[in-house]
């Protein structure tokens, strides 16, 4: 029998798969009738799995699994141009019979309109959206004490300003009218002033200068494709000096058609975010880091 946190892990990865199906047929469908849109991405599974019975070396059983989608939908046509990126993951780890580990967990949706300006340049509004999709626990696997779940916290960014964009495989936008909305739409980290909001408050907006670089480059070297965004914000009402970052950094090495390898690193600072000691303790803001590599199975799409 299976308990309500394995169903929960098969139930998410299952719906994750749903959606690479969906977006995958729906690419494939449009290929015909699509002329101003250019529409792909990438899908990858990875999964390890390890069962013991009477194993002299001891050990505990265990199931990990990270489902990864990095797609986008681009339409240009004469002056207009609008870029929209989907990014969604979910990973989880167990052993025995301890509860589930999130070991990845995102849910980022972008979208910049733009108008031509002149050469490579456009007037462009900007929409930017993050959380994520699970609880996040500050104690795995004993799973007590909650820091996170979705909506909360969530970050829309709204802007006007400029992007350069000299080729589909570079992006530089800029922004000097930027409004940044915290959502944390959970009591208890709400009353507990997490994130930035005020104890008691689900929201906080803040007002500043924006910037976001994306490049990509597929064969960078054989077989491998790179990806970077790296995403600045200045808040001018409070506080200006402490500037947010947001890095990420992708490489995808194919092996063959459906095999493939991913690295990938993540580099966050938010003055707004202060880290949490074992004993439940806030501290100042930290510079927070992720690394992720995974080898399973891939699927390129791109119409």
């Amino acid at each position: 029998m299976y308990n309500s946190n394995q169903i929960r892990m098969k139930k998410t990865l299952g719906l994750l798969f749903l959606v690479f199906s969906l977006a995958v047929s729906a690419q494939e469908a449009g290929q015909d009738t699509v002329k101003y849109w250019n529409v792909g991405g990438t899908t990858s599974f990875t999964f390890n799995q390890v069962s013991l019975n009477n194993w002299s070396a001891g050990g505990k059983n265990s199931l990990a699994g990270t489902a990864l989608l990095k797609s986008f939908f681009n339409y240009r046509k004469e002056k207009i141009s609008w870029a929209n990126t989907f990014d969604i993951g979910y990973g989880l780890t167990k052993q025995g019979t301890d509860n589930p580990i999130k070991t990845e967990d995102k849910l980022q949706l972008s979208s910049t309109f733009g108008y031509a300006a002149g050469k490579h340049w456009f007037y462009s509004a900007m929409l930017d959206f993050k959380t994520q999709m699970d609880k996040g626990y500050k104690d795995p696997p004993a799973n007590e004490m909650l820091i996170s779940e979705f909506m909360a916290p969530a970050y829309l960014t709204l802007s006007l300003g400029m992007d350069y964009k000299p080729s589909d495989n570079f992006s530089f936008y800029i922004s000097p009218i930027t409004s940044k909305t915290t959502f944390v739409l959970n009591d208890t980290l709400s009353n507990r002033g997490d994130y930035g909001v005020k104890p008691g408050d689900n929201t906080r907006e803040e007002y500043g200068a924006y910037a976001k670089m994306i490049a990509k480059k597929a064969g960078l070297v054989k077989n491998v494709d790179f990806f970077t965004r790296l995403e600045l914000f200045s808040s001018l009402t409070e506080k200006p000096e402490n500037v947010d970052i947001d890095w990420e950094v992708a490489f995808n090495m194919k092996i063959n058609d459906l095999l493939t390898a991913i690295v990938s690193f993540n580099m966050i600072y938010d003055d707004d975010i202060k880290y949490v000691n074992d004993a439940g303790e806030k501290e100042g803001p930290r510079v927070q880091l992720k690394q992720l590599f995974g080898f399973g199975l891939s699927y390129k799409f791109n119409n």
